[in-house]
């Protein structure tokens, strides 16, 4: 089969839609021991250092075999101790739910603080969580993309590390899967002691696996912690320090194409400038779906330029029937994962410019037309 440009269009939150030449760069084969790829390894997690404004001398970057929500849970299972801690989890929709699952499944003693999913997490209701409780960790979603809501990281930061400074230190943790490499993040500013992000996302590679970014004094804290030896977020950073390799089978041909992904941001400019184009699809295809009628789920102050949610317009509207026939037009967008409201759901990252947001519209024009839905939308009351 010929390598194409691209076949499908994604409008995903990811797996997104990648350059030919990050698809290219996986018709290597390396050894997972050879000097090579060591070589590529140590680099990219280096790379990944300074993409989240830290210092090489606080921070450390484990890779983890796996999608972002085995890094999730590695470092849960391998940050908190197994007596005498509590975790705060805020949540605001499936991702922030995950999380609750995730502790659940470990027997970490938490509490939830919970926000309707159309909104975003608000900081007075966390500083009062805070003050009346001692929590050993705080952790929360960077940006929801089940609705497209992106949450304030850098003032629950701080809230975080005052309350820490009061009672204790305490663990900040940020699911910035959908985020890192598309929305500048300063684990600086954000008091951030680990952040975890995939690299099928903002960066561009492939699925594969994950990282996470963890403050190295404390990391080094957690032997023994792990409920999981796969998992094991401290042995995996140990054993990649002595010898730069993974300590089980690697993705190696995921971290060729993640190695391509870096340099072609890069080449793009960095996390500013591809944050400026993944801004412009989403102005450009937010616009256009306005003026078809179409009604956006979340209020545009908590909207992030990563994904944008719709609400289903009336009958004769059947999402699966407009999802099918997107899809034979080589446009595939996504369903929601709001658990109140039926929408659908048009990402904006990945190798995509204007002109494919553009091209999407056109298709979404076309379908609904197939439909015999009337545009623009006049009586869009589902909401």
């Amino acid at each position: 089969m010929d390598i194409k440009e691209n076949d499908s269009k994604l409008f995903t939150p990811g797996p997104l839609t990648t350059s030919l030449t990050v698809k290219q760069a996986m018709l290597h084969d390396l050894g997972s021991r050879d000097t090579v790829f060591l070589n590529i390894v140590a680099y990219v997690r280096s790379k990944i250092i300074e993409l989240a404004d830290a210092s090489a001398d606080e921070y450390a970057v484990v890779l983890i075999q796996g999608s972002g929500s085995y890094a999730v849970e590695a470092t849960f299972s391998s940050c908190v101790p197994r007596q005498d801690a509590k975790v705060l989890l805020i949540e605001n929709g499936a991702y922030g739910q995950r999380l609750v699952k995730i502790c659940r499944a470990l027997n970490i003693p938490h509490d939830v603080l919970s926000f309707h999913e159309t909104e975003r997490v608000h900081v007075d209701q966390v500083a009062e969580a805070l003050k009346s409780n001692q929590y050993t960790h705080v952790a929360v979603i960077h940006c929801e993309t089940s609705s497209g809501i992106l949450n304030p990281i850098e003032e629950i930061g701080q809230l975080v590390y005052e309350h820490g400074a009061k009672k204790g230190s305490t663990v900040f943790i940020v699911d910035s899967i959908s985020g890192f490499g598309g929305i500048p993040v300063s684990l600086r500013n954000g008091q951030i002691t680990y952040l975890i992000s995939s690299a099928n996302k903002c960066i561009e590679g492939v699925p594969g696996f994950a990282f996470v970014i963890s403050k190295k004094q404390h990391l080094l804290s957690c032997q023994g912690y792990a409920r999981s030896l796969v998992l094991d977020l401290y042995d995996q950073y140990i054993y990649m320090e002595q010898s730069q390799q993974f300590r089980f089978t690697p993705p190696t041909h995921a971290i060729l194409a993640f190695k391509r992904g870096l340099y072609e941001l890069d080449e793009e400019g960095g996390i500013q400038a591809r944050a400026k184009r993944y801004q412009a699809n989403n102005k450009c295809i937010r616009e256009i779906m306005k003026s078809l009628g179409f009604i956006e789920l979340i209020k545009p102050e908590y909207q992030t330029y990563i994904i944008t949610s719709y609400h289903y317009p009336p009958a004769p509207f059947h999402f699966e029937t407009f999802y099918k026939k997107l899809s034979e037009k080589n446009q595939l967008i996504y369903p929601g994962k709001t658990t109140k409201t039926d929408c659908f759901r048009i990402g904006n990252i990945g190798r995509l410019f204007q002109t494919d947001m553009e091209k999407l519209a056109e298709c979404i024009k076309q379908v609904c037309n197939d439909m015999n839905i009337e545009l623009p939308l006049k009586n869009n009351n589902n909401q």
